[in-house]
């Protein structure tokens, strides 16, 4: 059954007779139809990673379209996968690495559309912490031991020649827990993202790392979809992707600049000089995919780094993450 409420705005024939009612009836137009809702979780607070979202609600491309968005917070993208996957939602959005244990797992998800291309986290250190090298022996604090901001933390140290087992591991979920620690002195360094790191530089830590100037081949977040909802509203799930991919063409368009950070400062409420800065950072990395296509190649060592740190129970063939039915509607969205 579809979870996708239609309503539809009755008629009404305005008439004294029956004669007048049917030829009124005769000229008048087609009822509308209400928008189709789709319920996308979210994780956490409003945030420039659903830049795109609020573009698209802003500029009316939903409304274009005839969808209306109703967007739910949870608590972890592990939260808003379950939702999907339980049919409260129709599309999660957040980290890759979630849906895709849901996916190992048996769950009935699908990978919907690559969204950040890059992760957009730097790591920050006390004052006196200029290198890699100088975290030796240092606590470093990252979301999770399997949250996907270990396996950046990972990618960044290897090729500084700094070893498991010469630092340790601290976690925190959020950015600004993370951040916080680092200001309260519980953590020596801390991978935080936008607008945090902006709050960080003012406040005189050092940067010793962007994740940018390391990992170019594992994807940061995307949208994954119930795979029943997706394939039986195939319409519905292609106009959302039109809608977003609109929204990330205009983004892009250096024209747009105020006019998008009045956008992201009306949702997020951020302030003026984070908003700025945070679109400067964003565009300077082409954060957000310009086509977003869910291939194996797109998301292979990304598999590749969760097999290798044990995460999935089945094999690390990337193309079993992928249904090819669903993977081909933002390829029609284009």
């Amino acid at each position: 059954m579809s979870l996708i409420n239609w309503k539809v705005r009755p008629t009404r024939m305005l008439a004294a007779t029956t004669a007048a009612a049917l030829c009124l009836f005769a000229f008048a137009p087609a009822p509308a139809s209400a928008a189709t809702t789709i319920t996308l979780i979210g994780t956490g607070q409003a945030s420039a990673n659903e830049w795109p979202i609020y573009i698209a609600k802003r500029k009316g491309y939903f409304d274009e379209l005839g969808i209306k968005l109703d967007m739910v917070a949870a608590s972890s993208t592990a939260s808003a996968v379950q939702q999907i996957a339980a049919g409260s939602g129709h599309i999660a959005s957040g980290g890759l690495t979630d849906p895709m244990r849901a996916i190992d797992q048996g769950a009935k998800v699908a990978l919907l559309r690559v969204h950040a291309q890059v992760p957009p986290y730097t790591l920050w250190a006390k004052p006196g912490i200029k290198s890699f090298d100088d975290l030796r022996g240092k606590i470093v604090i990252v979301g999770g031991a399997k949250d996907i901001t270990r396996i950046y933390f990972d990618r960044m140290v290897r090729p500084n020649n700094l070893k498991k087992g010469e630092y340790d591991l601290v976690y925190a979920g959020t950015t600004a827990a993370r951040y916080a620690a680092l200001q309260a002195g519980a953590a020596d360094a801390a991978i935080l993202l936008p607008p945090v790191s902006f709050r960080a530089e003012a406040a005189g830590f050092s940067l010793v790392g962007r994740l940018s100037d390391y990992v170019k081949d594992l994807p940061f977040t995307g949208y994954s979809t119930n795979t029943a909802w997706a394939k039986a509203n195939k319409p519905t799930a292609v106009a959302f992707l039109k809608a977003y991919q609109r929204a990330v063409d205009w983004f892009y368009k250096p024209e747009n600049r105020q006019e998008a950070i009045d956008i992201l400062i009306a949702e997020t409420k951020l302030a003026q000089a984070d908003a700025e800065k945070t679109y400067d950072y964003l565009q300077g990395i082409t954060i957000f995919s310009p086509k977003g296509l869910v291939t194996p190649d797109a998301i292979a060592t990304l598999v590749k780094a969760m097999a290798d740190e044990g995460d999935l129970a089945g094999s690390a063939d990337p193309s079993r993450f992928i249904d090819p039915e669903i993977a081909r509607y933002v390829v029609e969205a284009q």
